[in-house]
């Protein structure tokens, strides 16, 4: 009877977690709608006029993986109530909502990594735009706003200053330091020492630029050699935090149920406790190496 019990408070736990999700993503779909709808307020035209496209297949499964993209952490929630219910503990639903933040700081920490690497990309695209812009004979001020209109290197903000200063005499070297600050936008602080000596000096800025724009990239390709070489590595660390649940699964499958073990028997709980410590320090100091390899 207490076995029934539980199974059903674990399959309303599960229940649950689905409603949860389900209510996020429908509240996400709603919200969508409305901007599509707002947003197309006085564009349809008058009765008889051609309407907006329908958004093919394609273009909904993106709006849904985008949704469902900011809410992956949350994943851990059904994750760990599917192990709750064959293990009969709650000790898995408590790990998974532990688990919940973590997982949100690392995916956060990822795209941030991400939005990083493509506006330093951005940026040497721009140094190379500008530099094409000079050839071809436009001004300097003229081929910053083509370029940077073009390449959209820049924030709002930093646009808007650099946009105004090239435009009406500003100082564009300043607004491009003041941009440089952002993460990932170092480079816009060699375009305004260029941009700076070409004023002063007298200097050829298009030179200037192909040399800045050739190191750049040379040093956004040691970064991808040096992560082509580290791959083998985090593949290593990929596996070791693997391995657990691999062994966990062959020990169901030849009936040992080791998740009984591990969550009800005072030894399994100990060698639960101890493996898990043991599993986030050896992650821990196997991705501070790989990391520490980055760095160098």
């Amino acid at each position: 009877m207490r076995i029934e019990q539980w199974a059903l408070a674990q399959g309303a736990a599960v229940l649950c977690a689905g409603a949860a999700i389900w209510w996020g993503a429908e509240r996400e779909r709603g919200l969508r709608r409305a901007r599509v709808v707002l947003a197309g307020v006085g564009a349809l035209g008058p009765p008889g006029a051609p309407g907006r496209a329908r958004p093919s297949w394609r273009a909904v499964g993106e709006r849904w993986w985008g949704a469902l993209r900011g809410r992956r952490a949350w994943l851990c929630l059904p994750v760990a109530a599917v192990i709750a219910v064959l293990g009969q503990s709650p000790l898995p639903l408590a790990a998974g909502a532990i688990a919940v933040p973590l997982a949100g700081r690392r995916l956060r920490a990822v795209a941030h990594r991400k939005e990083r690497e493509a506006r330093s990309d951005a940026v040497v695209a721009l140094c190379g735009a500008v530099a094409a812009e000079l050839r071809a004979g436009r001004q300097p001020a003229r081929a910053l706003l083509f370029a940077v209109g073009a390449t959209g290197a820049l924030g709002p903000k930093e646009e808007a200053e650099v946009v105004a200063a090239a435009r009406f005499g500003g100082d564009v070297a300043q607004a491009l330091r003041s941009a440089a600050r952002r993460e990932g936008a170092d480079g816009l602080a060699g375009l305004a020492a260029c941009w700076q000596v070409a004023v002063d000096g007298g200097a050829g800025l298009a030179a200037g630029l192909d040399r800045l724009e050739a190191a750049l990239r040379d040093h956004r390709d040691q970064r991808e050699r040096l992560r082509a070489q580290l791959a083998g590595a985090w593949a290593t660390v990929a596996v070791l935090a693997v391995l657990p649940a691999v062994g966990l699964a062959l020990g169901t499958a030849l009936g040992a149920r080791p998740l009984h073990v591990l969550l009800h028997a005072p030894v399994g709980l100990a060698c639960l406790a101890v493996g898990s410590a043991l599993e986030v320090a050896g992650l821990w100091w196997a991705a501070r190496i790989v990391r520490g390899g980055e760095r160098v």
